[in-house]
């Protein structure tokens, strides 16, 4: 039998667990003000980008509005606008510093649509490798990723700097 180690997961099932969650992560994150620690990777007027803590892909970030909004509905307008001009961003700071074969940006508004933080809408911005989509993916349900969270989170807040 074969065994992967998540020792970075424990945290995540010792807060789910014990309720000790915030209401939503991303204005915690922002609320905490120490951004290495919540993997804040830039800080706009109106919008934040972070990493994903559990990456479908090496450089999975998310472009998040201040305002916990669960909709684009209720997003202002400048928000919106800046989250697009953010996505323009991390594509650049990809391409330079990832050089993907290509990108996923998505938004899942709503539960039923799978958002995993479904009050707070936000911008999944990934970058995309032909194989990244392997055997462990599709036979063993796992994900592996070359770069660690601390690696990734350096390297787009000095792309994302400039």
């Amino acid at each position: 039998m074969d065994y992967l180690w998540t020792p970075w997961r424990y945290q995540y099932m010792k807060e789910a667990a014990s309720g000790l969650q915030p209401d939503c992560i991303f204005c915690d994150a922002v609320a905490r003000k120490d951004d290495a620690e919540t993997m804040v990777v830039y800080r706009g007027a109106k919008a934040f980008i972070i990493l994903n803590r559990y990456p479908y892909t090496s450089g999975h970030v998310m472009i998040v509005p201040y305002a916990h909004v669960a909709d684009l509905a209720s997003c202002e307008p400048e928000a919106l606008s800046e989250i697009m001009r953010l996505a323009q961003r991390v594509e650049a700071a990809f391409r330079a510093n990832y050089n993907p074969d290509g990108m996923n940006l998505g938004m899942n508004l709503g539960r039923a649509a799978g958002a995993g933080v479904a009050g707070h809408v936000h911008l999944h911005v990934l970058p995309r490798w032909f194989g990244d989509s392997n055997f462990m993916t599709v036979t063993g349900e796992t994900r592996v990723h070359p770069e660690d969270l601390a690696t990734t989170y350096k390297r787009l807040r000095a792309a994302l700097a400039s």
